[in-house]
């Protein structure tokens, strides 16, 4: 005897496709690995792709992710600030608004500050000093961290399981700091990546049908 139409329904879908997100980063590993380990632990590999599109510069990578919204429900670029041209920079802002999908989630002065974070509230800017970017300074204030001492960008394999413990005071030290940013406008030090991390949970989770 066939189904009737009442138990198709009772066996039918109960959860709702997950939305398809995009996340392009500006380096090829450091935090690209990072949220690939992250998107892992939270069983969202499923419903996020990460990219590089092989440009690094603002601009390049909000250009890029504008042409490929349309296969997506959203599209985050994680761009660095720091020592980008400022009109490269400006314009990537910019251009961000042309698409209601792309979103990006800048770090100053780079993905290494989100680590920082792991360790402690901060918003003392680094500066550059000789040929170091503040890029270069944050790397270096994290090398001193405690377990972070072979830290290097291109090789951070294992990073976010090895920080896993910490990573609720970086959410909530991520949090404060673009409060205070705002507050202060200054933006330099400050990261919203804890967003990131909120949206790979939540992508982990099956969305019940209304």
């Amino acid at each position: 005897m066939g189904r009737d139409l009442d138990s198709f329904k009772r066996y039918g879908p109960k959860f709702k496709a997950q939305p398809r997100v995009l996340v392009i980063c500006e380096d090829k590993k450091s935090a690209k690995d990072y949220f690939e380990e992250a998107a892992r632990h939270f069983r969202a590999l499923a419903d996020v792709e990460f990219d590089h599109c092989g440009r690094t510069d603002p601009r390049g990578i909000v250009e890029n992710a504008i042409r490929r919204s349309a296969k997506y429900d959203q599209v985050i670029c994680i761009i660095d600030r720091d020592t980008h041209d400022l009109s490269n920079f400006n314009d990537a802002l910019q251009l961000e608004q042309a698409d209601a999908k792309v979103t990006a989630y800048v770090s100053y002065p780079c993905f290494e500050f989100w680590l920082l974070l792991h360790f402690g509230f901060n918003r003392k800017p680094f500066a550059a000093a000789g040929a170091r970017s503040p890029g270069d300074r944050a790397v270096e204030a994290l090398r001193g961290k405690d377990g972070m001492s072979k830290y290097a960008k291109g090789s951070i394999k294992g990073v976010f399981a090895q920080l896993l413990p910490r990573l609720p005071d970086a959410m909530t030290h991520a949090e404060r700091t673009l409060i205070s940013a705002r507050e202060e406008g200054d933006m330099d030090p400050s990261t919203p990546l804890h967003k990131l991390i909120l949206l790979l949970v939540q992508l982990g989770k099956p969305i019940p049908l209304e």
